[in-house]
């Protein structure tokens, strides 16, 4: 009997802050593709989003650890965490499969990223690396997502997956905005992600606000 690889997802973002939608999609992943675990991979300072990412690296890996903790199949990786500012998405994938070649990974995705992938770099060493799971966040027609699959794996030999997902419209810019106007983000973000929010006093950028007011809302639950 051949023996099994093992199959691993990885799901990679800025995480500013991760929140539940993250968790619900690396969860699915994990249920749907019986999947062994799924790595959460906070990235580093990505070039297409120059400035715009706002906690530290320290931060948003403390954040992802904190939401993960007590789930089993969730493992974070701090790859990103080095004096290299970024990692393409290719040289991460090359770099775990080097490293591990018996193992196969899925990499997560959301469907409206597959209309941008050939602008990626190296697109087809990515998909040489993995296969592709594509949850479709934004209510792609299923028409339209299969045309892009199909486009794709000809261009690039890619193997893609669709993967449902419930539709939860959350986003870490919303967070911090909710955060910004003083509104609470309970059950959009883990109880102790909040703690630490609160803690490490992030997201806010008004001032003239009283920052203990600001966050008393966060969550009813849980105290500074």
């Amino acid at each position: 009997m051949a023996t099994k690889h093992p199959q691993v997802g990885i799901l990679g973002g800025t995480f500013d802050p991760i929140h539940t939608g993250h968790l619900i999609l690396a969860e699915t992943a994990y249920e749907s593709f019986s999947l062994d675990y799924v790595m959460l991979m906070p990235n580093g300072n990505p070039p297409h989003k120059p400035g715009q990412v706002n906690a530290s690296m320290e931060q948003r890996t403390r954040m992802a650890e904190l939401a993960a903790a007590g789930n089993p199949h969730f493992l974070v990786s701090d790859f990103e965490k080095t004096p290299q500012d970024y990692h393409y998405t290719f040289q991460t994938l090359e770099f775990l499969k080097e490293k591990n070649p018996d193992t196969d990974y899925y990499f997560i995705l959301g469907a409206d990223s597959l209309i941008h992938f050939d602008t990626w770099m190296e697109p087809r060493r990515i998909c040489s690396c993995c296969r592709i799971l594509a949850a479709s966040r934004d209510r792609m027609e299923t028409e339209e997502l299969e045309k892009r699959i199909q486009d794709l794996s000809k261009r690039f030999g890619a193997v893609i997956y669709p993967l449902e997902t419930p539709n939860i419209d959350i986003s870490s810019n919303m967070i911090r905005e909710r955060i910004q106007q003083g509104q609470s983000i309970r059950y959009y973000v883990p109880d102790p992600v909040i703690a630490y929010i609160r803690e490490q006093k992030l997201y806010l950028r008004n001032e003239g606000f009283d920052e203990e007011l600001r966050y008393e809302s966060l969550s009813e639950k849980v105290k500074a």
